[in-house]
């Protein structure tokens, strides 16, 4: 979700350390360009501004060889267009030195999203050989710029005199002189260098860690030969794991994790060893490849916070953000521990009586969770969840239910683009258009879990709206419904919400009216950007919507009344658990990346163990949402130091949801309200003040916690 090429670095490989959209070199660059150009100019599509509507990717023309090729160019042409600008003999202005950078590296930027998106979705050993090869390569080019002393020289000059400038222009130098001071550009030579190993080495690291993880999908399955072991799944989703044992040369029933510790089929196996194996295995899966890595990457974090004045890599993270510093992260995590804890301890009484219940001695274990809650859940709604699904088939869900509340809210309306090509097979193309029928960009949909695509859920970007350039956004969604064997896609009640939050990082991008790149849509502060997307999760459960979409895939028939009251009240059921499993992977994030130069860690276990203790959260039968293992958003996912972002954000996406909810709910009024002081104005404003613009006052926490069931 990042937007031009400099933002790119900036928030990428500077201030979120390495991902791997950030990074180059200009070494052993000049020659090889020369020779790439002569031989491939012509054939390479990626050399080229794609002749599509709004600059949508040739996914139909690009080849994995294409990539490499293109990468040496558009870094040797970004070094030149920088040292254009560094060499300007005339006094340094803003349009001659930022707009010329917000101007600069359009080649690398076309490149780099497009490779780095693809590699998200379509993974191959090839790919990940790349990705590891270019991520030094990359880190190494974005210090060449932002270790620049002459260029930060021309930058420091124009921010001193930014007064003289519009309130947007200087936004944008104030967005500029950050990064560079972020980057290191005030450090001595002898410290500049240092900071370049220190980007290398992180920058290989969190590529290593990301491949690791995206191994363990592959290498780290459950196999069972014996379907009677299956019992409690019904013969469609029984018939789905035997072809993905067929699809990938197995015998058997194969079932693959999710990227979280929980895992959905946990919630429906009868057989207890059955499911503790699954348990196992997601919690302990890739610690063997990903542990030596999170101490190196922990340690080198923190010296580079010490080498730029910081106590931790958290205080680093956190300060230009808008929690500021990580004193205030970790009072909103602990001030809402303790009430989750307790709301936990509540459910696992319930869930521990319903064992009893049942028969069974055993003490409550994380693989018995899921299960038996749903057993509760059951008692305490008279809810089947197999009852549900059938009212919620993907297609009805996308075009009745979530295009349907978006037009009702913003106007636009979403047309397929079947001419429009795409990664795979699977993807859907669409157009938006405005109520004026102006058209807004293109948005694509990739539905469906499948190997060599990440885990979770995500928006991103091809193209970043921009005035400067005369842009428009193409932007998508990635989900991972898991794709049935035959028949229609039935979804749970969580992937409609799943599916619904990623367009609210849609809309986020498409609504975009910012003129430059860098402070553009989804460009915003990590602990801002998840609040368009936490407010669109709630037009799921709008009556209006829910009374258009939710309908049964054969009759048509709406989803009974109470059926649907059963399925709202029982939505804040298990409210203790996600609370307490979410909490408790955010103060481990914290902790890991708030340890000093001088600390010393050497079981990630331990580390572990005490974090959560430390905070009064190691609750055994609800760990943590991801363990550190596999705990992409901290080590490979740009948000290190930044998972409590969702938690901060959903302060405002509550409140904001209340505020729309008592002022005419789903209305355009609303819809508009919304897009022009929030979702239009990205980066360009301070976004507290969007914020106040949009509700007229800042925040409360009341509304979370009647949204997450934790008070009455």
């Amino acid at each position: 979700m990042r937007k031009s090429i400099i933002t790119t670095a900036v928030l990428a490989g500077l201030a979120l350390s390495g991902c791997s959209e950030a990074p180059t070199t200009q070494q052993q660059q000049p020659a090889q360009t020369a020779e790439v150009s002569k031989a491939n100019t012509s054939s390479n599509v990626l050399l080229h501004k794609s002749p599509l509507q709004d600059q949508a990717p040739e996914f139909d023309k690009i080849t994995f060889a294409d990539y490499a090729p293109a990468f040496s160019q558009g870094i040797s042409e970004h070094d030149a267009d920088i040292a254009k600008i560094v060499s300007n003999k005339e006094a340094a202005t803003f349009d001659n030195t930022i707009v010329a950078m917000e101007k600069a590296g359009t080649l690398l930027s076309r490149v780099s999203k497009t490779f780095f998106n693809i590699a998200s979705v379509n993974s191959t050993d090839e790919v990940q050989a790349l990705q590891a090869k270019l991520a030094p390569q990359l880190s190494d080019h974005w210090d060449n710029i932002f270790l620049n002393a002459d260029l930060f020289a021309r930058v420091e000059t124009i921010y001193q005199a930014r007064e003289s400038l519009n309130a947007a222009d200087q936004r944008l130098v104030e967005f500029y002189y950050q990064a560079f001071v972020r980057a290191g550009a005030k450090l001595s030579d002898t410290d500049k260098q240092k900071m370049r190993e220190l980007n290398g080495q992180l920058a290989s690291l969190t590529t290593e860690f990301s491949n690791n993880v995206l191994g363990s999908f592959k290498n780290e399955v459950i196999i069972v030969e014996d379907k009677a072991q299956l019992d409690g799944l019904s013969d469609a989703e029984i018939a789905t794991l035997a072809q993905a044992a067929k699809d990938a040369g197995k015998t058997g029933y194969l079932i693959t994790l999710v990227n979280t510790t929980r895992q959905p089929l946990l919630s429906q196996l009868n057989n207890r060893e059955l499911r503790k194996r699954i348990w196992e295995t997601s919690a302990n899966r890739a610690v063997e490849a990903n542990g030596p890595n999170i101490i190196k990457q922990s340690h080198l974090h923190a010296e580079k916070a010490a080498l730029l004045g910081f106590d931790s890599w958290a205080a680093y993270t956190v300060a230009n953000q808008m929690a500021k510093k990580p004193s205030a992260v970790y009072e909103i995590l602990d001030d809402l521990a303790p009430k989750a804890v307790a709301k936990a301890k509540q459910e696992a009484a319930d869930i521990q009586a319903e064992i009893t219940k049942s028969g069974e001695t055993f003490k409550l274990e994380p693989w018995d969770w899921a299960y038996y809650a749903e057993k509760v859940r059951k008692e305490k709604y008279d809810l089947d969840q197999s009852l549900v699904t059938p009212y919620f088939e993907f297609n009805r869900v996308l075009n009745d239910g979530m295009f349907f509340a978006m037009n009702k809210l913003y106007g636009i309306t979403v047309k397929p683009r079947k001419d429009l090509p795409v990664w795979n097979p699977d993807v859907l193309a669409f157009e938006v258009f405005n109520k004026d029928d102006t058209s807004v960009g293109i948005f694509y949909l990739d539905p469906y879990a499948r190997e060599g695509k990440n885990g979770g859920a995500w928006m991103d970007e091809f193209v970043t709206q921009s005035g400067l350039l005369g842009t428009k956004p193409v932007v998508y969604n990635a989900l991972n419904i898991p794709k049935p064997a035959t028949g229609p896609t039935l979804m749970t009640f969580d992937e409609v919400t799943t599916m619904f939050h990623e367009f609210g990082h849609a809309v986020h991008g498409l609504f975009s009216d910012v003129k430059y790149p860098s402070l553009a849509g989804t460009a915003t502060a990590r602990d801002f950007v998840e609040f368009p997307s936490q407010v669109n999760e709630d037009w799921a459960i709008d009556p209006l919507v829910l009374e258009h979409y939710a309908k049964h895939y054969q009759t048509g028939e709406p989803i009974p009344a109470e059926l649907l009251s059963k399925v709202l009240a029982a939505s804040k059921f298990g409210q203790g658990f996600d609370t307490t499993e979410y909490l408790a992977a955010a103060l481990l994030d914290m902790e890991w990346h708030s340890i000093g130069v001088d600390t010393k860690v050497e079981d990630i276990e331990k580390f572990e163990h005490q974090a959560l203790a430390k905070h009064g959260i190691d609750f055994t039968p609800v760990p943590p949402r991801y363990k550190s293992a596999y705990f992409s958003h901290a080590f490979a996912g740009g948000y290190s130091a930044g998972y409590y972002a969702y938690l901060w954000t959903e302060v405002f996406a509550a409140d904001a949801f209340d505020f729309m909810r008592h002022h005419g709910g789903l209305s355009l009024s609303n819809g508009n309200n919304f897009r022009n002081n929030v979702l239009s104005k990205g980066n360009s404003e301070d976004l507290m003040q969007d914020y106040i613009n949009f509700t007229g006052k800042k925040p409360s926490v009341d509304a979370l916690l009647r949204r997450r069931g934790l008070v009455d």
